[in-house]
Formats: structure tokens, C-alpha cells, sequence
């Protein structure tokens, strides 16, 4: 839930749910099935690096246009917040659970990321840009 939220103000939390501040998002992802997300561009790429595809629910900033290309490339769905009722993120989240292409274009882009080791890259740029001082 973040720093931002008081755990009172989020009412009778469901039994089979649990609430905390923090949680180790990359390890769970390798163990999702679905990632419901803002459309933040850090949690949709570490979804896409574990294969999974996704529902969002953009809020703002550059949250609507990462959730349109995720319908685009057919690794999720999405649902405008002002739209958001547990009827429409249910059915979505069936449609993305029961689809399996949704999974499988999820596991194509997870297979892109990790044969283009953008990490690496963009390490073994910074270190050449310095030595070139």
C-alpha cells in the first residue's frame, strides 16, 4: 500500500488479502499469474520480464498512454479509473486469466527484455561516457 496510506483508512480488509507497506514486487511477479497495476513504467516492464501479462488501471502522469500499449501489444487490458467497477476489473481480469494469448505475447516481450540485457547496456554506456572525460 506505500508510505502514503494509514492501513485505518482502508477499512475491513478481506481475509484471504494481505495489506502491507512494502512487498518484494519482483518475486512475486515470479510467481503471478496477473499483475493489477497502475501502468507505472517500472512495474509494467518487471511484469513483462517475469511474463505476465496485466490489467491497468492508470491514474496519471504517463500511466494512460503505457496502459494503451499495453492492450496495443496484447499483454493486458485496461480500465479507466473513472470507469472502475468490480463488475468491469472482474470480467477483465477473467478475460486476461482465460485468454492465453495474453500470456503468451506477456512471455514473447519477456524473452525481448532479457535479449536485450537493457541493464547491462545502459551500464556499458555510462562507464564509456566517463572514460571518454
Amino acid at each position: 500500500m506505500g508510505r502514503n496510506v494509514n492501513p485505518s483508512e482502508l477499512g475491513t480488509i478481506p481475509e484471504n488479502a494481505i495489506v502491507v507497506s512494502t512487498a518484494p514486487q519482483i518475486e512475486l511477479l515470479k510467481r503471478a499469474s496477473l499483475c493489477i497495476t497502475h501502468a507505472g513504467l517500472n512495474t509494467t516492464l518487471e511484469a513483462l520480464a517475469q511474463g505476465v501479462p496485466m490489467v491497468a488501471i492508470p491514474i496519471g502522469y504517463d500511466q494512460p498512454g503505457v496502459a494503451a500499449r499495453i492492450k496495443y501489444h496484447g499483454v493486458g487490458e485496461f480500465l479507466e479509473v473513472e470507469n472502475l467497477t468490480v463488475a468491469r476489473l472482474s470480467d477483465l481480469i477473467q478475460r486476461v486469466l482465460r485468454d492465453p494469448h495474453y500470456r503468451e505475447r506477456a512471455s514473447y516481450f519477456q524473452s525481448v527484455i532479457a535479449e536485450t540485457r537493457g541493464l547491462e547496456v545502459a551500464a556499458d554506456a555510462i562507464e564509456r561516457a566517463f572514460k571518454a572525460e
